[in-house]
């Protein structure tokens, strides 16, 4: 990957986000042009699998989604699919990596051919997915697999019969690079400015059109010497080992959301909304817990994002579980009311392959009142008027599909934009009636301190 193929950049020249996808190398953006590609799927030997480690396969270039180790990892490009109607318009992809000639004997989540992204975070803005050159995943039972994806015309690049990599491949490029002696952090707005914002937000709440708009604010970070990705998601994985560590082209975070998943006719979402602050001690963080429990405040926008996502994923599901009561998701930092939704999509629609994929799924259901708001039409307008920098990735969806529609899609949250010794993050909290300006500054800095960990070595 080069900077020329990410598709939100820091500009060096004024600071803003370039929204515009830029892809360069191939691309394929229909069926017919995927039969010229071919993927062949070998498992890993016992004795590699179980040594695989995915962050030092992908490295400082690679792309990488994992948690708990388990994920997959990539080098390389094949191919690109774009994905010009943004999140609303992704029913292309799968047939394109059904169109690939494919042998895959293990047939599992995330064999054969597999598109890799992170899209933009306003639902009709272009971005485009990744088919890497070779893949290794490793699943929750121990079990590795490698992809390779070639042109079916080039013998020079066909893998062989047999297991097409040993352990010396397992190790990504050693990065070059020196890390960074000196940072320099700066807000896009002042505190104040950020708290006036929050005020005219509630304003507009008050008004009654609108119920809640999630707004979120920018921090750049300029370091002495380039950003080295791969030490950043090392610091990711060891400060949050529960969360989704992601990189996709120099968007890279550690999520605790899980937007959507499926595998086979299975389905789950974790969605997030309330937030309060940690302490470090055992029995004020219970305390704590239990206040955000009681919260009328947070059970509310809690519930708005509950009921819209499962309004949306019941009449897919022969069988939905939504639970009344959320939990309480203990981070870092910070503590989350959450919900697990867990489903079953329509048996007659997976038999017949009619039923969404996991991005169709992700497409449907971002963005979720959780990261945009209710009525979400008047949030995004709300949105656009009061955040200052667009969010290019922020928050979007990023993460994973394969041919079989199996996939897993993270909200795109505790990220950066990454660009030589230039990031860009964003943190944000959901604005309702009764929100404090103060205390939504606040929240927004306890996020950005959960990811400055990761990207500010001290």
């Amino acid at each position: 990957m080069n900077a020329e193929q990410r598709s939100t950049q820091v500009n060096d020249a004024n600071g803003e986000v370039n929204a515009a996808p830029i892809i360069r190398g191939h691309t394929v953006a229909n069926p017919q042009d995927a039969t010229a590609w071919s993927a062949s799927t070998r498992p890993l030997p016992e004795e590699i699998a179980k040594e695989l480690d995915l962050l030092a396969f992908a490295g400082d270039c690679g792309m990488l989604f994992m948690r708990d180790g388990v994920g997959l990892a990539a080098r390389g490009t094949a191919f690109h699919i774009p994905v010009p109607g943004g999140t609303a318009a992704v029913g292309h992809v799968r047939t394109i990596l059904s169109a690939l000639v494919t042998d895959d004997p293990m047939h599992r989540a995330a064999s054969g051919p597999v598109a890799i992204g992170a899209l933009e975070f306003l639902p009709h803005d272009p971005g485009y997915l990744t088919v890497p050159e070779l893949l290794v995943a490793k699943s929750s039972d121990g079990t590795a697999w490698v992809t390779r994806v070639y042109r079916s015309d080039d013998d020079s690049n066909r893998p062989p019969a047999s297991t097409p990599l040993d352990a010396s491949e397992l190790v990504g490029p050693t990065s070059s690079g020196w890390s960074p002696h000196g940072f320099d952090l700066h807000s896009t707005v002042t505190h104040q400015q950020w708290c006036e914002r929050i005020a005219t937000a509630v304003a507009t709440i008050n008004e009654g059109s609108l119920e809640k708009v999630v707004l979120a604010r920018a921090v750049d970070v300029e370091a002495t010497e380039p950003l080295i990705i791969g030490e950043i998601l090392g610091r990711l994985r060891a400060l949050f080992p529960s969360c989704m560590v992601f990189h996709v082209d120099g968007f890279l975070g550690a999520s605790p959301e899980l937007l959507v998943s499926r595998k086979g006719s299975a389905v789950r979402a974790h969605p997030l909304a309330g937030t309060i602050a940690r302490s470090g001690d055992p029995e004020t963080d219970a305390r704590l817990a239990a206040s955000l429990l009681a919260s009328t405040k947070d059970r509310w926008e809690h519930s708005l994002v509950i009921d819209a996502m499962a309004a949306l994923l019941r009449p897919l599901c022969d069988e939905l579980d939504v639970p009344r009561t959320p939990t309480v998701l203990s981070l870092r930092n910070v503590s989350h009311l959450a919900t697990l939704i867990t489903g079953s999509l329509r048996a007659e629609n997976v038999h017949d392959r009619s039923s969404p994929t996991a991005l169709e799924l992700a497409g449907l259901l971002h963005p979720t009142p959780a990261v945009g708001g209710v009525p979400l039409d008047l949030a995004l307008a709300t949105i656009s008027e009061l955040e200052p920098v667009p969010r290019g990735r922020y928050a979007g969806p990023v993460g994973w599909v394969d041919a079989a529609g199996n996939g897993e899609w993270a909200v795109g949250l505790r990220s950066a934009q990454v660009s030589g010794n230039r990031a860009r993050m964003h943190a944000g909290g959901g604005i309702v009636a009764d929100s404090d300006p103060v205390a939504e500054l606040t929240e927004t800095q306890l996020k950005l301190q959960a990811l400055l960990a990761a990207v500010v070595r001290p």
